[in-house]
């Protein structure tokens, strides 16, 4: 049975790497004076409540229910196995029972023989753990709906297989999501929005980059056009063909093209084959069949069994992979010049410009939905790039007008 994911371990990745540096970011700007804590009062002494030990026997019940039941399951699929209804019932009503115990055991033992309210100053990142949680869950919830909304016929034909596939997120329907819940608990929670963001700024292009890992290394479809000088081989291996080659390939699988693009004459490529100058790169850098793709797109690869065992028949531009190397160089600039950047707001607004362009550009070479607009056919992210650029420009003019420069000691 597969314990990792490989899509998913490395979103796990990203949100763990943008959690330590937006805490490390929201640190240096509470030493510099710019965000300050806020008063709370907490209560300790309470034994547990009725409610705090059924939401522990729930979250228990959940655990032992399918993490024990796993031993029994026998399959080699885990995501289906998850979302599922297999199980072990008497394992979920074990651990349930055990953890209710312990949050009453714990809390009792802490009791006192009258609780006491408490006055504590919450600094801005401590509130980490919270913002984390949100972005995972208003993110992925974001990413769905809108990866949903820009491949409609697909989730028409398969909604439930598209809901909870292990592939099919879009970014930017995540960070509009995920910002929108987290603005509003920040103001909530007294926090200066325009330091929170410019936080975030450094964060976000981290875990973008991060997370395209996942898309490269388990090729879950988000792939460039092809590159039509290189084929696919029995192996998974891309080579160099020739056009005619090309040509060949398309006739050849011309039912997997028709059912992707509709007509041979509408398979978009562009054709690049590596230069000399470039020797010391390896083809995989100009075209990439993803063998054993997540989502079993391709043809079948030979002496292959199982359930990821297809490889694209004609190389294409492995985006995620320029991604992956742009998004970390911006990660840098954006740390390099967040310190000599003293007005909230502008680093964020500079964040946005720079992905904005990113993503606009890499979409040339994208498979992707496109739109009827006016004459134009743009796809969904070049009009939400598009929209990031004006937005970042208009929010870095906001800034200047609104913020004078604070000090830096």
């Amino acid at each position: 049975m597969k314990i990792v994911q490989t899509f998913g371990f490395f979103v796990a990745i990203a949100f763990l790497a943008a959690a330590y540096v937006l805490t490390s970011e929201l640190r240096r700007r509470e030493k510099l004076g710019w965000l300050a804590p806020v008063q709370e009062t907490i209560v300790t002494g309470k034994p547990a409540s009725l409610g705090d030990m059924l939401v522990s026997a729930v979250i228990g019940f959940i655990i032992g229910f399918k993490i024990l039941g796993m031993f029994g399951a026998g399959t080699e699929d885990l995501r289906s196995y998850f979302l599922s209804g297999q199980g072990s019932v008497i394992g979920g009503i074990l651990v349930a029972a055990a953890m209710a115990y312990w949050k009453y055991y714990t809390k009792k033992k802490a009791a006192l023989p009258k609780p006491k309210e408490e006055k504590v100053n919450v600094w801005p990142h401590q509130r980490v753990p919270d913002f984390t949680i949100m972005a995972a869950v208003a993110g992925l919830i974001g990413a769905k709906i809108f990866h949903n909304l820009e491949n409609w016929g697909e989730f028409v034909a398969d909604p439930w297989g598209s809901l909870f596939s292990a592939s099919g997120l879009t970014f930017y329907g995540g960070l509009i999501v995920a910002a929108y819940v987290i603005i509003r608990y920040a103001h909530k929670k007294q926090i200066n929005w325009k330091h929170l963001v410019d936080s975030a700024a450094p964060a976000l292009m981290l875990a973008y980059a991060v997370g395209r890992m996942g898309c490269q290394f388990s090729g879950d479809g988000d792939w460039g056009i092809n590159n039509s000088a290189y084929g696919t081989n029995p192996t998974g291996k891309v080579e160099v063909i020739s056009e005619a080659q090309y040509q060949d390939v398309l006739h050849r699988d011309s039912a997997y093209f028709t059912r992707h693009f509709g007509s041979l004459e509408q398979v978009p490529h562009k054709r690049f084959e590596k230069p000399a100058s470039l020797s010391f790169l390896p083809d995989f850098f100009f075209a990439y069949s993803y063998p054993h793709n997540v989502v079993n797109d391709g043809m079948p690869l030979q002496g292959c069994e199982g359930e990821y065992c297809n490889a694209l028949p004609v190389g294409v531009y492995p985006t995620p992979l320029y991604e992956i190397i742009v998004c970390g160089l911006f990660f840098i600039v954006l740390m390099a010049i967040r310190s000599r950047v003293t007005i909230p707001g502008v680093i964020f607004g500079i964040y946005l410009i720079l992905n904005g362009i990113e993503r606009f550009f890499v979409e040339k070479i994208r498979v992707n939905t496109k739109y009827d607009i006016f004459g134009f056919h743009p796809t969904q992210a070049e009009i939400i790039a598009t929209l990031l650029v004006i937005g970042g420009a208009g929010l870095i003019w906001y800034a200047r007008k609104t913020k004078p420069v604070q000090k830096t000691a």
